[in-house]
């Protein structure tokens, strides 16, 4: 039950801190943000499913968790490698967006309600912590996947799942 938890702990503790930092301190996500997200949300129903089975399915459900943890030290990397300008995003919305002719009206009419925030512009969560939200999201994703794997090494060696 207790790796359960921290799975599930740790997908709401993550999507908790970005919904703060978005809706509480106004800060605008970017694409790479908003995918950074994803891995979190799927940990949060993993730990929820592996609370609610038995044996050798929750065993599996709590597996599936590390791949995801994997995931998102590697979109956290990729973000951090965009905000350094290592290489360009990956993401089409983290461009600048291209007007094609038509008229001024029609280019006005196509921009964005809200203008989206660059993938190269990092957030600093503070201003005296020198890591933007991206290199603390894959810390955060590498300390959570190392407390997995020592729960699921503890629940083997223990015999309890």
């Amino acid at each position: 039950m207790g790796a359960a938890l921290v799975l599930a702990a740790s997908g709401a503790i993550a999507l908790g801190i970005a919904a703060w930092a978005e809706y509480g301190l106004g800060m605008a996500p970017c694409g790479l943000c908003l995918w950074e997200r994803w891995p979190y949300r799927v940990l949060l129903g993993l730990g929820v499913i592996a609370a609610l089975v038995r044996g050798r399915l929750r065993q599996a459900v709590l597996w599936l968790g590390v791949p995801v943890l994997l995931a998102a030290i590697g979109l956290s990397l990729v973000h951090v490698g965009v905000e350094q300008g290592w290489w360009p995003s990956p993401l089409p919305e983290c461009q600048a967006p291209v007007f094609h002719g038509g008229t001024f009206a029609e280019r006005l009419a196509a921009m964005p309600l809200r203008p989206a925030k660059p993938c190269d512009a990092p957030a600093y969560l503070a201003g005296a912590l020198p890591l933007s939200m991206a290199a603390l999201d894959g810390l955060y994703a590498g300390v959570v996947l190392v407390v997995i794997m020592f729960c699921l090494a503890l629940g083997r060696r223990t015999g309890r799942r």
